[in-house]
């Protein structure tokens, strides 16, 4: 079908905003973009919708994510853990990731797309964190994601932490996932480990050969805090970025996480092997690991993007802190301008990802796209278009959203998805899934 849309304005990049313009598409792609009077003007056309009063942006993209996550929105810890290797050791693998079991993802990433969609998300790169969860985890997470109509890069995360046969179960998983969806427009697998504390140099090349037999992007946790670096340099004598250039895994391929404690060299050999990743600045700040060099990484000519990590999911609001966060580490106001942050949120995002088709809205792209209604409580200009949506925009915002040129979501109405009963279903699994882990904190239980 062949379907316009008009608006106040729409952005087109993070450097290309057009007043009284609007988008026609065809299907799930990108026809033209032209003023409205021509839109209205053309012929073919199935469908109109007249959002003359709002705003069009690209869709947000989500470089990485724990959908399951948010099954541990309120779960503490016995006592405050300042060590973000204790925080891991004694509470959130034992507590969070060894019991997760497929209801639990499940449940826990439909709310979690849900908030994702009405934040202006079209796609997500989530990685499952649950080595017990048992065979087919990814098939089931992403019929889940695809239902309610997200783009999603799944994986599953493969470590030695519980032995060497899990650890090649999981890496076998990611190879059946990603072989079964190839050529799948919206769905797509990669193969993912976690650190170099959690997978010995043996594991991590099997990893990155299977990773490249198959043609998939790698991804790993690097250096969210400074507990990996220390452990890395006393039992190898190196950074984790130059163990892994010694192991040969540094690549195109390479997606990295976090990437928190990394010094001016790593910088650069992250640079010279073309190596992308993900910026997570809010639960950087909840797991006290500090903060990752990201005007540092962009100057070098490192693609960075944004994710939240399954800590907030509202995506404005990791805009915001991406935004603001730099400025005061730097001193610098000047730091993070909104229009990178935007850009890191879309384009470069999508580049992240390896999507050349996304992130933009430009004929020939994806028709994955998002209304803004125009609240905002003073005039947007071509001034301040950017600073108004990175540092004062909000998911209340957000009207409408679409992937692959069909709405997910209308009038902030979920439309493949009863939302309340979803969130039922996730208090429910919740309380559950709590007094599990209570029950292992007061030891009582396994």
């Amino acid at each position: 079908m062949r379907r316009v849309i008009l608006a106040g304005y729409t952005v087109l990049d993070s450097t290309t905003v057009l007043a009284g313009t609007g988008l026609c598409w065809r299907d799930d792609k990108i026809e033209a973009v032209l003023g409205n009077e021509e839109l209205r003007a053309l012929s073919g056309v199935d469908e109109i919708f007249d959002c003359r009063d709002s705003i069009i942006i690209p869709g947000f993209i989500d470089g990485h994510v724990h959908l399951y996550g948010m099954l541990a929105h309120g779960l503490l810890p016995q006592k405050p853990l300042p060590d973000f290797h204790e925080f891991l050791r004694t509470h959130w693998w034992p507590d969070v990731e060894n019991r997760l079991h497929a209801q639990d993802i499940t449940a826990a990433a439909r709310v979690s797309c849900v908030e994702h969609i009405k934040s202006g998300v079209t796609t997500i790169c989530d990685v499952v964190e649950a080595p017990n969860a048992g065979p087919g985890i990814l098939e089931q997470e992403a019929a889940v994601v695809k239902e309610l109509g997200l783009r999603g890069v799944f994986s599953t995360e493969a470590s030695e932490r519980l032995g060497e046969d899990r650890a090649a179960k999981l890496l076998a998983e990611n190879v059946a996932f990603a072989r079964s969806h190839t050529g799948d427009a919206s769905i797509r697998g990669m193969m993912s480990i976690h650190t170099t504390f959690t997978g010995r140099p043996d594991f991590l090349r099997r990893a990155t050969a299977l990773a490249r037999e198959f043609n998939l992007d790698f991804h790993m946790h690097l250096s969210e805090s400074d507990y990996e670096a220390e452990i890395c340099e006393q039992e190898h004598g190196l950074r984790p970025t130059e163990l892994y250039e010694r192991l040969g895994i540094l690549g195109p391929y390479v997606v990295a996480s976090q990437g928190v404690s990394l010094l001016p060299r790593e910088l650069a050999i992250l640079r010279r092997y073309g190596c992308r990743l993900v910026h997570m600045p809010l639960s950087n700040c909840e797991v006290g690991g500090g903060f990752a060099p990201v005007p540092a990484m962009l100057a070098a000519g490192i693609r960075v993007g944004l994710g939240t990590d399954g800590y907030v999911n509202d995506f404005f609001e990791v805009m915001r802190g991406a935004f603001l966060i730099h400025k005061a580490v730097a001193k610098n106001s000047a730091v993070m301008p909104a229009q990178i942050v935007f850009s890191m949120a879309t384009a470069l995002g999508a580049e992240v990802l390896g999507f050349s088709d996304l992130g933009q809205l430009r004929p020939g792209f994806r028709a994955d796209f998002v209304v803004l209604d125009d609240w905002f409580p003073t005039p947007l200009t071509p001034g301040n278009f950017f600073d108004q949506l990175v540092a004062f925009g909000r998911s209340e915002y957000v009207r409408d959203v679409y992937v692959a040129g069909r709405a997910i979501m209308r009038e902030r109405q979920i439309l493949h998805a009863e939302e309340n009963m979803l969130r039922r279903s996730l208090r429910e699994r919740s309380l559950n899934f709590w007094s599990s882990a209570a029950r292992r904190q007061n030891g009582t239980g396994q």
